[in-house]
């Protein structure tokens, strides 16, 4: 073959690939529309998410009925809570193996992994009630929630009697877990005794833990997907979530 056959022979070659990996990329980027917008409806999202297939070549994987890896990224998520709901935030699940029907019409990863945010505003909804009665005709109730520091949560505390607020919050801090589909919020040592308008209060633990204490149900996860570890941030909890068998689109 003459140096003149092979630079063309290169060329198509060239010309080939470029023509199919911009095949490749066109339906890539269709089934991410795709997917995305079927997501929307099924989980009734305010907003379209982020789907992100990985991998290439794409069509390949498609042949083969499952691919490699699929990102989805939902920037404000409403999961219920009991009766209630909490706004989750910039929740990213990665999902591997995701194979798909005949008919594409939904979509099932083996494996999922994921992080997410709840901001302490988002969490105070569930230590929000009405005062808890305390010793002496006291009554306490959280107030706020913030950042204390080393992994923990500060809760503050509102405490009255008859009818006269504590110039100052009682504050204590808390750990944070995952039970079941809730997030806990549990102090780690409890006052013994309170001084308001120059009596002291004796604090049982028992009582004041009514009021400090108190769980965030999160059970309606996109696509199936459950709490496995919570973490106190500056701004809110980061939360690690995990799923296998987990639905896409379906």
């Amino acid at each position: 073959m003459s140096k003149r056959a092979v630079r063309i022979l290169l060329i198509v070659v060239v010309i080939l690939g470029g023509l199919f990996v911009a095949a490749d990329r066109l339906a890539v980027n269709f089934a991410e529309g795709e997917a995305a917008d079927k997501l929307r409806t099924n989980e009734g999202l305010s907003e379209t998410p982020d789907v992100s297939i990985k991998g290439f070549p794409f069509l390949t994987q498609v042949a083969g009925g499952e691919l490699d890896e699929v990102e989805v990224g939902i920037k404000d998520y409403d999961a219920r809570s009991g009766s209630d709901s909490i706004r989750i935030a910039d929740l990213t699940a990665r999902m591997k193996g995701v194979k798909f029907s005949g008919d594409y019409s939904s979509a099932t990863a083996a494996t999922a992994t994921g992080t997410a945010h709840v901001s302490y505003d988002e969490l105070l909804k569930a230590g929000k009630s009405e005062p808890v009665g305390l010793p002496l005709g006291a009554t306490g109730k959280v107030v706020g929630l913030s950042d204390g520091g080393n992994g923990k949560v500060k809760v503050e505390v509102e405490v009255s009697k008859g009818g006269t607020k504590l110039p100052k919050p009682v504050h204590v801090l808390s750990s944070v877990r995952v039970e079941g589909d809730s997030i806990v919020v549990h102090a780690d040592e409890i006052p013994k005794k309170l001084e308001v308008l120059g009596v002291s209060i004796p604090l049982p633990e028992g009582m004041v833990r009514d009021v400090t204490d108190f769980k965030q149900k999160v059970d309606d996860l996109p696509a199936g997907i459950k709490l496995e570890k919570v973490e106190a941030a500056p701004d809110g909890v980061d939360m690690s979530v995990t799923g296998s068998d987990v639905s896409l689109t379906g």
